[in-house]
């Protein structure tokens, strides 16, 4: 499999025909029609070195890890605990035991906005931003309620960027822990994260970076950012889904309680008493998604044979061309004009219901998300009921948006 990473590349340039060829779903035709898969920010496609590891797993060394002494059992875990070591040197950090894994950035922050709230008390005040997701906003509203801390949010303007001359004013010291997205889902814009990090810092406030948008497109360096957490998402990042990656400084690991009990998160148990396990174990209790973690593994190794500035430039190329195609469509409008962001175009027609736009589209073969992207306050922000959302990735082509150029003028014909 190691093999297959070196032929992605000819003369310092992607190719894209051989990447293709990994990703057999790209084949597939969707009424009658090639697929243009355009909804990578939901998630995205899967390679074959990815699907092969799940397939080698479970046909040569099926068995439960940690636990056994038996030598499938210590084979599962050592390309378990691989993966692991490969997401710790994917995000620089200082330790293995800071990488948790999850069933995904849902759940990771789930667990941190818990774990916090039996740190905060009534008038402590947490932290977020207008462009973040439902999942990065709903756990601290939990978490507010039931501490009785205050929850603040940084406004954005109508480039869909944050306003970071509100940033004094909001972060203080009663400021425990500010939560927000390292690249906009809706917009694409990317958020200025170490601005923020430092200024959280100043004050003693805790950061946590919701990277499921941005680790497709960007590699975190977790030290070199000084996050106190940062979470992803591995089916955005072409793992398998159902994994995801939380990482913490050892300080707030250890400092923050279990957020599930069960087996594998202890150290002793007795009727009395429970004493937890170190991390990470303390923060997986169960049997985990073992395939899952070892192919998130494989598509960090592939993602890193392609080269994360050499998909980032080839993105960017995408997003430039997508753009000025579908500006020459008349009436349609782009929500997320900032002068940074990735490849992510959210449009909408000028009269016509993003839902239907999306239909008749579905009917060319190409796959765009329609509505609101789980960032119902954007939506309302601009006034709109939600957007047409196509994102690239480093396997689309020129050719395919062009052909969703051709599908979205027909939309607008037939429904104008």
């Amino acid at each position: 499999m190691q093999r297959r990473f070196s032929n992605l590349m000819t003369s310092n340039m992607l190719d894209i025909k051989a990447i293709r060829e990994d990703f057999p779903i790209l084949k597939e035709m969707v009424n009658g029609k090639p697929l243009v898969y355009f909804d990578n920010a939901a998630t995205s496609q899967k390679p074959l070195v990815v699907e092969q590891a799940i397939i080698d797993y479970y046909q040569t060394y099926n068995a439960n890890i940690h636990r056994g002494v038996h030598t499938l059992s210590q084979l599962a875990t050592d390309a378990y605990e691989l993966a692991r070591e490969k997401v710790k040197n994917h995000m620089n950090s200082k330790h293995s035991h800071e990488i948790i894994f999850t069933p995904g950035t849902t759940f990771g922050i789930n667990l941190v906005a818990s774990g916090f709230t039996s740190l905060l008390k009534p008038g402590d005040e947490i932290l977020i931003s207008y462009l973040e997701h439902h999942s990065n906003i709903v756990p601290w509203q939990i978490a507010a309620q039931q501490s009785g801390a205050i929850l603040r949010v940084i406004p954005m303007n109508e480039k869909g960027e944050l306003v970071l001359d509100k940033l004094d004013s909001l972060i203080n010291k009663n400021t425990k822990i500010v939560a927000v997205t390292h690249v906009s889902n809706a917009l694409g814009t990317v958020n200025p994260i170490q601005t923020i990090i430092d200024k959280a810092h100043q004050v003693g406030a805790a950061v946590l970076i919701d990277g499921a948008q941005a680790t497709p497109h960007l590699k975190p360096d977790v030290q070199d950012l000084d996050c106190d957490f940062y979470v992803l998402s591995g089916h955005k990042i072409c793992g398998p889904t159902g994994t995801g990656v939380l990482y913490g400084k050892e300080s707030w690991l250890n400092l923050l309680p279990p957020y599930q009990g069960g087996g594998e998160m202890i150290k002793t148990v007795t009727f009395e008493k429970t004493t937890y396990a170190c991390l990470p174990h303390k923060f997986e209790a169960g049997t985990p998604n073992i395939a899952g973690g070892i192919g998130l593994g494989y598509a960090i190794d592939y993602l890193n044979s392609i080269g994360f500035d050499n998909i980032l430039e080839y993105e960017q190329e995408l997003l430039n061309y997508g753009t000025q195609k579908l500006l020459e469509i008349p009436g349609l409008k782009i929500y997320g004009t900032s002068e940074h962001k990735t490849a992510v175009i959210s449009f909408n027609l000028e009269g016509i219901h993003p839902y239907d736009v999306g239909v008749i589209v579905d009917k060319m073969g190409i796959a765009v998300r329609t509505g609101h992207h789980c960032t119902q306050p954007i939506m309302d922000f601009f006034h709109i009921p939600g957007t047409i959302r196509a994102s690239f990735s480093f396997y689309n082509t020129k050719e395919e948006i062009d052909s969703l150029v051709e599908a979205v003028k027909k939309a607008k014909m037939m429904l104008s």
